[in-house]
């Protein structure tokens, strides 16, 4: 199977399972996907955030999800349960569909990683 298409098969397998978990099937975006993947990072499932917080815990994702890439690393945590990273390298300059494509792969990667998926 060419390596698109597997990734295209475990992206939908990966939307599919989220939406019915956490949306009532309302199929869950990519952007929604990254919040729910910072909220599991940070560890505190039962609470509510605030709309700024809800932008760090996107960042604690993509962090998270780009560490195996090379570009952050696990730096701290704070005395809240916060954690922090440090940037290893800058990102390249991606287009919308190129970023996209990134970020799908690495989120199916994090899946496969925590056995979410096969």
């Amino acid at each position: 199977m060419a390596r698109d298409e597997q990734l295209k098969e475990r992206w939908e397998l990966v939307v599919k399972k989220l939406s019915n978990q956490f949306a009532d099937g309302d199929t869950l975006d990519l952007d929604a996907i990254i919040y729910l993947i910072g909220v599991q990072e940070l560890g505190q499932l039962d609470r509510e955030f605030k709309k700024d917080q809800k932008l760090d815990l996107m960042h604690i994702a993509i962090c998270k999800l780009l560490v195996p890439y090379g570009y952050y690393e696990l730096d701290f945590v704070d005395n809240d349960g916060w954690p922090h990273y440090k940037t290893l390298a800058e990102l390249p300059n991606l287009k919308a569909g190129e970023q996209s494509v990134l970020m799908k792969e690495a989120i199916v990667s994090y899946f496969i990683e925590t056995e979410y998926i096969h």
